[in-house]
Parts: C-alpha cells; structure tokens; sequence
C-alpha cells in the first residue's frame, strides 16, 4: 500500500519588498550618540515603537518589561552627572594611547536627546508561572533584551536614533529614578530623530574596534573555534 503523501504546505514569506525592508532595519541599525533634533517624538510613534518592544519574544510569555520615559531636563541633568562620573572610571581603566582615544569617543546623547527612556526588568512578575526559567533564570533579562532590540529596529524603521548607554551606575539609576531594589535596569536609551544615519558603526569608524565576519562565530556540530561548518 502506498503511503500517504506527506503535507508539504508551508507558511508563505513576506513579499520581496517587505523582507528587504526588514534586513534594510537589520542592516542600517546604529548606535545613536550624536546628531539628535529637538523635535520631540509624536506620542503615536512613541507608542508604536513601544509596542514593538513589548510584543517581543519572552519566554514563558512572562513580559518582565517595564519602561520608562524621561523628558525633563532635570533628571536628564542627574542622570548625565551619573554617566560623567562613570565615565571617568572606566577611562581610568585604560592606559596611555588607548585612554585618549577613548577620551576621544562620544559615548552618549542624554542631554541632546529630546527623550530618554530606561527599560528595566521585573525578576518577581508572576506572569508566564516560572516556565522556561527553573533551569535558566537569567532568561528573564534576556526577555527584556528581545524587547529592546524590537524597539531599536522598530524606531530605525521610523527614522528615529536610539542611543544605548551602559556607562551608568545601576545603583545611580535607582535612586533617581525611583527603581525598586528588586528590579534590574537592563537598558538606559537616548531617543529622538537625527540628522543622519551613519553608514558604519561609529566605533568602526573611530578604530576602536572592527566587526567579526559571519564565518569567523560558526561551528559545526560543537563549539570548537577554528573548524567551518
């Protein structure tokens, strides 16, 4: 007796122009530290960008995410004194050439940005019932960067610059922005439309380091660096 012929359907891509568009956001996605303008961001785009945030992957659908918005002066100007003062930690950390080029680097947009937003994460949600996370914990905060790499390709789609600053104190985030003990910053962002896109990584451009190839982070099989799939 033949077999039965197996359902070969299969669901249908986006068309040609709508996956080019997709890569293009992929592609063209940058860390934003300069060339803010000073018109604010519309509240329906602001809300657009956050959805896609939220609707990102999460494991156990737990969305531990939880945002932020900033657009006051004066905790923008309390949260720059922070990054000043984190600032000049880490540049002790390097030595001669290395420290003045890193002197040299422009690290954030805080204060040029019309809008900063914190996206932080909430380990205690009781969403999703702990699936996915008894053998891998940290899940929770990987959650929450899905989040933010949905918002940053959704606002690159907008022609909107996001800026991703880590030199920054967790604990100076929490006491200005009133963050409970339990909840982890994960994200400080500089938002806002721009002059520009640059066409490189800035810190290629500035020799401060070079992409990988694609090659170069695939194994076969196991991790055995050297071998080619």
């Amino acid at each position: 007796m033949r077999s039965p012929l197996k359902n070969t359907a299969r669901a249908q891509p986006f068309e040609q122009s709508q996956r080019d568009a997709i890569y293009r956001a992929i592609d063209t996605r940058r860390d934003v530290r300069r060339g803010y303008l000073p018109e604010p961001l519309s509240e329906d785009v602001l809300m657009r960008i956050l959805a896609a945030a939220h609707n990102a992957p999460s494991v156990g659908l737990m969305q531990p995410s939880r945002f932020i918005l900033i657009r006051s002066h004066e905790v923008r100007s309390q949260i720059h004194a922070a990054f000043n003062r984190a600032n000049q930690q880490a540049m002790a950390l390097y030595d001669d050439e290395r420290r003045e080029q890193y002197a040299s680097l422009k690290l954030e947009g805080i204060l040029e940005a019309p809008q900063n937003l914190c996206v932080v994460c909430d380990p205690q949600t009781e969403q999703g019932h702990g699936l996915g996370r008894q053998t891998m914990p940290e899940t929770i905060v990987y959650s929450t960067v899905c989040a933010i790499q949905n918002l940053w390709l959704a606002a690159r789609a907008e022609g909107i610059g996001v800026g991703w600053v880590s030199i920054l104190s967790p604990g100076d985030l929490h006491t200005i922005l009133n963050i409970p003990a339990h909840v982890i910053p994960v994200a400080y962002l500089c938002l806002g439309y721009v002059d520009a896109f640059d066409d490189r990584p800035e810190l290629e451009r500035a020799g401060w380091e070079h992409r990988r190839s694609l090659q170069s982070v695939i194994f076969d099989e196991t991790y055995t660096p050297g071998t080619k799939p």
